[in-house]
């Protein structure tokens, strides 16, 4: 499990199933947690599909803003930039589905100030 201040914990399970095909991670999110006031990026090969475990995030996918609650999912195209926040007040569980590649940061751009925080 891989801990991001300021995002939350993310843990992948490709190797310990020994995907193939998929990828799945299950991520955890604070309150006030994630992309607001920081970057979004986009995968040039991967769609994604979220679903929302429990609590409430927001997602910003290119400029359009979804507010997702516990059993909600949103899929992410291909090539579109993307970030999802926690305003809180309660912790959000996710669980990121996509197709598995061998090189996931080769397969990413970042786009800095894609969601800029509501007090700058």
């Amino acid at each position: 499990m891989a801990d991001y201040p300021g995002f939350g914990e993310m843990l992948s399970y490709i190797r310990a199933l020994e995907a193939e095909q998929v990828a799945l991670t299950w991520r955890r999110m604070p309150a006030g947690t994630g992309g607001k006031g920081s970057y979004g990026h986009r995968h040039h090969t991967q769609e994604e599909l979220y679903l929302v475990l429990s609590g409430e995030v927001e997602a910003k996918i290119e400029g359009d803003v979804f507010t997702l609650g516990r059993g909600m999912a949103i899929r992410v195209p291909t090539g579109a930039f993307r970030s999802i926040h926690n305003d809180g007040p309660d912790e959000a569980q996710l669980v990121i589905c996509s197709v598995r590649i061998d090189d996931p940061r080769a397969d990413v751009d970042a786009k800095p100030n894609f969601w800029p925080d509501d007090n700058t």
